[in-house]
């Protein structure tokens, strides 16, 4: 049963869109473990090296760490020296919640820190969105640079990256130009759309223009030399660390000694599992897998069992760390931030 908090945090739709990507997840579950040989895959995560695990959490763990540092950089505007540890912890929070339900820590993420720091959940929703955009720059970037670090011609073994490439470059240059339209724009859009609202209400265009001046506040803070120099140094040494954790991850396990991996190795793994990771599923349960396992099998030659054991150990041992994280921080923090003790997300307007 789904709990009365929980349904005020939850929209009909949202609940229907959590079945949906659940469904979806068993989908590519279906399609990650056709084929496989199970008893092969017992025997290759029993394996897992405790000492490469620590290290690959240490890993995880300092790229979040860095998440929340550009983060950081980014609300400056809004309000000055903001605690590291709350930008982490809330950070951490919304993973554990994407874990469960899709993009559902992308709303937990500004109300949780709006509670810690007393600051509008709205703006700071909106510099998630610019983070977003960034990381999908990044992303993309990594994704098309590993065309170039695997001998041979990478659309032939994975013919769909092509596609998915040139959609993604679309998408995002569509995003940055509607950001760009309205910052730039911002006092002309406000006063066109707020008139048009006040002939059916003017509570609710008043309501609108709260919300739209806030969340482009929060699209507004990217400015400066400084901020632009800072935040593309963190997202590039980002992209370097997930790239290294990846890397890391191919000694989780034994591997035959004939296999030949490398850094790039992990650069390919990273930049093209990121796209699993961006599928709307749980946590990226199933569309990670399928997509790590296609590269590892297509690109290097790995086998069905050794692929699948790293997505298996790699995607498994994140999660468990976001939840543990994310639980970790809750129950600490539970009594400051107000819908996890008897309110709703909806009861904050007053702060948003």
């Amino acid at each position: 049963m789904i709990s009365d908090k929980t349904k005020r945090i939850l929209s009909p739709r949202e609940i229907i869109g959590f079945i949906l990507s659940v469904i979806l997840s068993i989908v590519f579950l279906y399609f990650a473990f056709t084929g496989i040989d199970f008893g092969g895959l017992a025997e290759s995560l029993k394996s897992a090296s405790v000492f490469w695990i620590i290290i690959f959490v240490l890993l995880i763990l300092s790229g979040h760490f860095l998440r929340a540092v550009r983060w950081k950089i980014l609300l400056d505007p809004i309000k000055k020296d903001i605690s590291l540890n709350n930008l982490f912890a809330t950070l951490m929070i919304g993973y554990g919640f994407n874990n469960i339900i899709p993009r559902l820590g992308e709303i937990v993420r500004p109300a949780a820190l709006g509670n810690l720091e007393g600051i509008s959940r709205t703006s700071v929703f909106g510099t998630i969105v610019i983070e977003r955009i960034i990381d999908m720059i990044f992303m993309g970037l990594a994704v098309i640079g590993s065309a170039y670090l695997v001998s041979g011609n990478i659309y032939l073994h994975l013919p769909w990256l092509k596609a998915t490439i040139i959609i993604g470059v679309i998408l995002i240059s569509m995003a940055v130009v509607f950001l760009i339209v309205i910052i730039k724009f911002r006092e002309q859009f406000y006063g066109t759309i707020h008139k048009l609202l006040s002939k059916f209400s003017l509570k609710n265009a008043e309501r609108f223009g709260s919300l739209f001046n806030k969340i482009t506040d929060g699209f507004g803070t990217l400015t400066g030399f400084r901020n632009y120099f800072l935040v593309t140094l963190l997202s590039i040494i980002i992209i370097f660390v997930y790239a290294f954790t990846s890397y890391i991850g191919l000694f989780l396990f034994e591997i035959p000694s004939s296999t030949h991996i490398n850094f790039y190795t992990g650069w390919v793994i990273s930049g093209i599992s990121s796209i699993g990771i961006m599928i709307p599923t749980p946590g990226g349960i199933g569309s990670y897998h399928t997509i790590t396992k296609a590269t590892l099998v297509s690109l290097y030659g790995f086998t069905p069992e050794i692929a699948m054991t790293y997505a298996i150990l790699t995607h498994g041992i994140s999660y468990v760390v976001h939840m543990l994280v994310a639980l970790g921080y809750i129950l600490s923090l539970r009594n400051k931030i107000s819908f996890f003790t008897n309110n709703s997300l909806e009861t904050q307007n007053e702060k948003s």
